[in-house]
């Protein structure tokens, strides 16, 4: 039995951060209802077709979900969200500002019918505000946060690689989701939940935040090293790879200037003997180290590392993580369905001793409409009439 069986969610989804939240739903064993365009569904499906045809982030996304095909906009549309709705215990959508309100499916529309309804509205800065009707997508939701300006080199500011925005908000919506749970359980009610792009990522910017206001000056962007301690960052070895190591006090630096660069004065130093006057002498630690490394291949820098009890990791490609030793030694990956067959998949993080999540197959686009609306007590007669007028799309797939 896993935590969540018996709770269905009810999502009009799009993109990254409605789809994350409810992917981690459907791990704890929601059942999740994921509301599509006919014909041609979630957006996301067509970002790319590099997984055997699918798209990366849909497959990522997208797993023990079923897939309603439904025009929202059409005539008989309100009447089977509004069924739906009805079986529900939660409602969660990251349609554009104002899109659900036409919809008639506001918050207060929603709980003033359903009150032990939880509704979960996602956007990119909320109701109220200059910002509210401002289209937001993840890379200028970076931007807007200031991830940018304290990302990149000295002359680049750059983007997170993955989209960090998205999920930030994907995982605040999940989380409170899980207490709105638990708050209903004690008091027997629902209620909304709003969460925003940018107030996700500007908890996730505290510290830049907190220094700059108080220092006058943002933390310097300095590529893969820390921008205020000294040593931890990138460091190139004599076989020409790279190893990312971190310094985080004076014991630690004492063990790596005596294991690993072989100079045990150089700890007490009163030049280097603390990270304050490390980070204003960076150019100087980094020339020692450098000169160090030069001699030693990556492995027996490793080695001389964690015989220090100095932290470090591999600069891993995305392949390479792919294959990470760690990662198959813990049994973390296992396999689920998909339109084009068996895929690999990574169990989610957080791993409980009483159950294992649910790894269901991804699914076709309207695989399960038809389904679902004889479970909505929909006639054939009245499936047919929706189908035949673009109302709704459906394939017929065998069980998986």
């Amino acid at each position: 039995m896993r935590p969540l069986d018996g709770i269905t969610v009810v999502s009009l989804e799009q993109a990254v951060a409605a789809p994350f939240a409810t992917r981690h739903l459907a791990d704890l064993g929601a059942r999740v209802i994921k509301i599509e365009r006919p014909q041609v569904g979630d957006f996301a499906r067509d970002y790319d077709q590099t997984v055997n045809g699918l798209s990366s982030h849909f497959v990522w996304l997208n797993r023990s979900k079923e897939s309603l095909a439904l025009d929202v906009k059409h005539a008989r549309a309100k009447d089977i969200l509004d069924r739906l709705i009805e079986r529900a215990d939660v409602f969660i959508q990251n349609l554009a500002p104002g899109a659900a309100g036409r919809l008639g499916l506001s918050a207060d529309d929603l709980v003033s019918v359903h009150p032990r309804l939880i509704v979960c509205d996602i956007s990119g800065y909320g109701d109220g505000g200059p910002y509210a009707s401002k289209k937001a997508y993840d890379l200028l939701v970076q931007s807007e946060a200031g991830v940018l300006s304290v990302t990149g080199t000295p002359d680049t500011p750059s983007k997170v690689g993955i989209s960090i925005a998205d999920i930030a908000t994907g995982m605040y919506a999940y989380s409170g989701i899980l207490a709105a749970l638990l708050h209903r359980e004690k008091t027997g009610r629902g209620g909304r939940i709003e969460v925003t792009m940018l107030e996700a990522l500007g908890e996730w910017m505290g510290y830049p935040l907190y220094y700059a206001h108080f220092s006058g000056a943002a933390p310097p962007r300095t590529g893969p090293d820390h921008a205020t301690i000294v040593p931890y960052g990138r460091y190139l070895t004599g076989d020409g790879k790279s190893v990312m190591l971190g310094v985080q006090n004076e014991r630690e630096w004492a063990s790596f200037c005596d294991k690993v660069l072989g100079q045990p004065k150089l700890a007490t130093d009163s030049r280097y003997d603390s990270n304050s006057k490390r980070n204003e002498r960076r150019a100087e630690v980094m020339a020692i180290i450098d000169k160090v490394f030069s001699t030693l291949t990556t492995e027996q820098l490793v080695e001389k590392l964690d015989a220090a009890g100095i932290a470090n990791a591999h600069l891993n490609s995305p392949e390479e993580v792919w294959k990470h030793a760690q990662l198959q030694a813990r049994d973390r990956w296992r396999e689920m369905g998909s339109p084009k067959g068996a895929l690999p998949t990574l169990l989610p993080p957080a791993t409980h001793d009483a159950f294992e999540a649910r790894i269901g197959a991804v699914p076709e686009v309207g695989e399960h409409t038809e389904s679902i609306l004889r479970e909505l007590g929909l006639t054939e007669e009245e499936i047919a009439e929706l189908r035949s007028a673009n109302a709704i799309s459906y394939e017929r797939r065998e069980p998986r």
